[in-house]
């Protein structure tokens, strides 16, 4: 049953956006049993937004998952037919919302909060004649050796560069997002108050031919610029988007960073065209908030997993708005 008009006026709703990292950390193996832990760990920060009063759009990555399932794609592939590049990001969001799903619902049990979950198989657009189609450059899956990743370019067609000494890797494109096809589903049951876990790993990427067709493409979509995409469509009141550090730094690495805790769209626009947040880490980020402040006048906090709590009160994190706020 659809909430009433006044009821869906009061709410207040959260997209948080978060990478495949959080299940899988940095120097683990990955294993299942790690996942499932970190999903429990992931579920009580987000029970607690909950318990703050917002319902919940979540968008995750999937980058070591989808990882995981091209390297298991590569060593079958003598055995079992090779699976596409789109087919495989499904695969991810499934299983990924499950275990978001699982560990959710527990955390609501403790709780006492009675709200539905839902993860939602998303496609997402790209534009066939995006430039960045014709240049590939987000490196995927497993390292080849030499012998083996000539044979992949000579034999499908694969992009691939040398990574860092360490072998071989295929590049596919990262194409930004043209529209979202299940939106106005997502929008159906946030509106309901159920908690809605959508576009993981960016979404699956397809295109649509001269006929209106789609048609799933090899390439990545950046889970922020998607989650961005998303939180302007739902006019969402609270966006967050959750990264490896607590907040955002200026001349981050060198000698006089320096920590920021606001910025005003100006100052973001300003660093951003400088080059001070790199493509590979925060540049997306920063883009994708950039976008949503313009968009919808509304504030972006970037902030870690960890320091989310306290980043909500205003005590960490780094926050982009149209001019720079008040002291919280």
């Amino acid at each position: 049953m659809r909430s009433s008009e006044a009821e869906i006026e009061k709410r207040k709703v959260a997209l948080i956006a978060f990478g495949g990292n959080a299940l899988i950390e940095r120097g683990k193996e990955g294993k299942q049993t790690e996942q499932l832990d970190n999903a429990e760990k992931v579920a009580e920060i987000l029970s607690d937004i909950v318990e703050k009063g917002y319902d919940l759009v979540l968008v995750h990555g999937n980058g070591p998952q989808v990882g995981n399932i091209l390297i298991q794609v590569e060593e079958a592939v003598t055995k079992v037919p090779p699976l596409s590049l789109d087919i495989c990001v499904a695969q991810s969001e499934g299983s990924i919302g499950y275990m978001l799903e699982k560990a959710l619902i527990n955390s609501f049990r403790k709780r006492g909060i009675s709200k539905d979950i839902i993860t939602i198989l998303t496609e997402v657009e790209v534009r066939k004649d995006d430039p960045a189609i014709q240049n590939p450059t987000k490196p995927i899956g497993p390292f080849y050796t030499s012998y083996r990743a000539e044979y992949l370019m000579m034999n499908k067609g694969w992009h691939m560069v040398e990574d860092s000494g360490r072998g071989y890797r295929k590049v596919v494109p990262s194409p930004k997002p043209v529209s979202i096809l299940k939106m106005n589903i997502i929008k159906n049951f946030v509106d309901s108050g159920h908690v809605v876990i959508a576009a993981g790993g960016g979404g699956i990427p397809v295109y649509r031919d001269e006929a209106g067709f789609l048609h799933g493409i090899e390439a990545v979509i950046d889970k922020d610029y998607a989650a961005a995409f998303i939180a302007k469509e739902l006019g969402v009141d609270l966006f967050v988007i959750l990264t490896d550090i607590d907040n955002v730094f200026i001349n981050y690495g060198k000698k006089n960073q320096k920590e920021v805790h606001q910025l005003s769209l100006k100052d973001a626009r300003k660093y951003f065209s400088q080059g001070q947040f790199p493509p590979g880490s925060m540049g997306p980020k920063v883009e994708a908030a950039i976008d949503f402040v313009e968009a919808t006048g509304r504030e972006v906090l970037i902030t870690s997993m960890r320091a989310v709590r306290e980043a909500l009160e205003g005590k960490a994190g780094t926050f982009i708005s149209i001019q720079l706020a008040l002291p919280r």
